[in-house]
């Protein structure tokens, strides 16, 4: 899935698209389809970024940034070995208040 937003900000336009396995295999059949002789090569010999993770890539003023899981870990001081966790009942969850205190200054 390519997700594309354009936000206008007093600067210049924003460019951001989540790359994922999916984008990156039609991205190399965009290139095959413009060259069939391109047809078995490697990401690199077609001149593609290696994929190496779902990334959020983004362009601010032509400068290219990548945002991946790893990237947020670090930010927020976490590990990435951890996943969601289905089945919480965001109702009574017992993170509510903590979140709330932290988001909103109430309850």
């Amino acid at each position: 899935m390519v997700l594309r937003m354009r936000i206008w900000s007093s600067i210049s336009w924003f460019r951001e698209e989540v790359f994922d396995s999916h984008a990156a295999r039609m991205e190399e059949h965009e290139k095959v389809l413009i060259d069939p002789t391109l047809e078995g090569k490697t990401r690199e010999e077609l001149g593609l970024k290696p994929f190496t993770c779902t990334e959020i890539r983004s362009s601010v003023m032509g400068i290219p940034i990548s945002i991946t899981k790893e990237v947020i870990a670090r930010t927020i001081r976490r590990t990435t070995e951890r996943s969601f966790e289905e089945g919480l009942d965001t109702k009574t969850s017992p993170f509510n208040d903590v979140v709330n205190m932290t988001m909103f200054n109430s309850t």
